[in-house]
């Protein structure tokens, strides 16, 4: 009954389509379990790159089943293209499953989204704008439109306009927008229904059955942890739980059925979207790990912020997931740098603290604490083992290690398929 779960260990971005798809091949279920198509996947093979939004991405693995969870939130024309762009480059889309009890996106959730954010002004949260909190708000408000609502129009029309009755009072009176009618969207929304049902299933049953028959499922989170409703840097997170708990209502499964759960941890450290970040760099390094690293949101396509590698965000990590191994992407990116600092605590009022404080205010006053590492000037994307590395490449990594509270497994050091050192396997 192997069941992995994957996720971010920092702030997301840092890397998880590289390791799902490191995965695929051997697993036979790959499960997103929250987030919607604010959630992006880089993932290259051979000399083709592919840019997921919403699909898992264990859909390039042949074999392979890709599953939309309960925990996520739909957006069907997103769906929809993303598939047809995978078709179109000769990828078979057809295995992909859905829940039924995912929850829809509609238009007015989009709509909210954006006008709340531009109403906010400075106090902004920096969403996508893609609908993803007032979806979820709206599941929270049982208001919500689920994918199975597609399939009984009286249901949905019912729903909707339960839904518009207090938008459209917001949208018009505080927001100065146009009225939302009801029969439009539910017009649109039946558009999308007969295209997506043969993906619909009760996929926790699917997935269930899967683990008692010794499948191999593997869970990947969106986002990453720091971004997480409950455990993040809250009121600057998403509106799920990227979080391993995520893993468990976001697809069904229960806790004891978890046989591991491996983070992905960026060289160093990045973050998109407004919020506190103690390492963040204003200067000429920053802009080059910002141009080294290719380091532009895959869905927002904002530049993310950068700085230094962060252990005490590491160590939390370890600590909110239980997790088993770590999987450490882009240690090619800090080739050339004659000394690294690694933040080792935050300085708070004058004081050392070593662990992530609770309180918003303290974390956003947190200055780094850095140790100096050596770094190294040699190529290390042909490296195909540990002992390949240079030795103060071998002596990062093993800091790093050290530092965060659990083994790295794999070391990322390029971004092809092909460039990773495997030290341990995850299966």
């Amino acid at each position: 009954m192997p069941a992995l779960v994957l996720l971010g260990a920092q702030w997301g971005d840092e890397g998880k389509g590289k390791a799902t798809d490191l995965l695929g091949g051997s697993v036979d279920y790959v499960v997103r379990y929250q987030g919607g198509n604010n959630a992006g996947h880089t993932v290259v093979v051979g000399d083709q790159k592919y840019a997921l939004h919403l699909l898992p991405s264990g859909i390039l693995s042949p074999g392979c089943t890709p599953v939309i969870g309960n925990g996520v939130v739909v957006d069907p024309s997103v769906l929809l293209s993303e598939l047809s762009g995978l078709n179109e480059r000769g990828v078979d889309t057809s295995k992909l499953l859905i829940s039924g009890n995912a929850h829809i996106i509609t238009p007015y959730n989009v709509t909210v989204d954006k006008v709340t954010e531009r109403f906010l002004g400075k106090r902004k949260i920096g969403t996508t704008g893609r609908g993803i909190g007032p979806t979820y708000a709206d599941k929270i408000n049982r208001v919500g439109i689920r994918v199975q609502d597609l399939y009984d129009e009286s249901i949905l029309q019912q729903k909707v306009e339960a839904a518009l009755d207090v938008k459209n009072q917001i949208l018009t009176k505080l927001y100065n927008r146009r009225a939302i009618a009801a029969d439009q969207v539910v017009e649109e929304l039946l558009g999308y229904a007969e295209k997506i049902k043969p993906y619909v299933a009760d996929t926790v049953l699917v997935l269930n059955q899967a683990l008692e028959d010794d499948k191999v499922v593997l869970f990947e989170g969106g986002q990453g942890t720091l971004l997480d409703i409950d455990h993040g840097t809250y009121p600057f997170v998403t509106s799920s739980n990227p979080t391993a708990g995520g893993a468990c209502t976001g697809a069904g499964v229960g806790p004891t059925k978890i046989s591991r759960v491996i983070g992905i941890l960026k060289a160093y450290t990045t973050r998109v979207g407004a919020g506190p970040f103690p390492t963040e760099l204003f200067d000429e390094d920053g802009e080059a790990l910002r141009r080294i690293g290719g380091e532009r949101g895959v869905t927002t396509g904002r530049d993310r912020r950068c700085g230094w590698f962060d252990a005490v965000i590491a160590r939390y990590a370890t600590r909110v997931n239980g997790l088993t191994d770590f999987f450490l992407t882009k240690l090619d990116v800090l080739t050339g740098w004659e000394q690294i600092p690694v933040c080792v605590a935050y300085e708070i009022d004058g004081k050392r603290v070593e662990e992530l404080p609770y309180s918003q205010t303290d974390f956003h006053h947190a200055k780094p604490v850095y140790e100096m590492l050596p770094g190294w000037s040699e190529d290390i994307s042909k490296a195909k083992s540990f002992s390949d590395l240079p030795k103060n490449a071998q002596a990062y990594v093993k800091a790093l290690e050290e530092m965060s509270g659990a083994p790295i497994s794999a070391i990322g050091v390029g971004p092809g398929r092909d460039e990773t050192i495997e030290i341990n396997s995850f299966l």
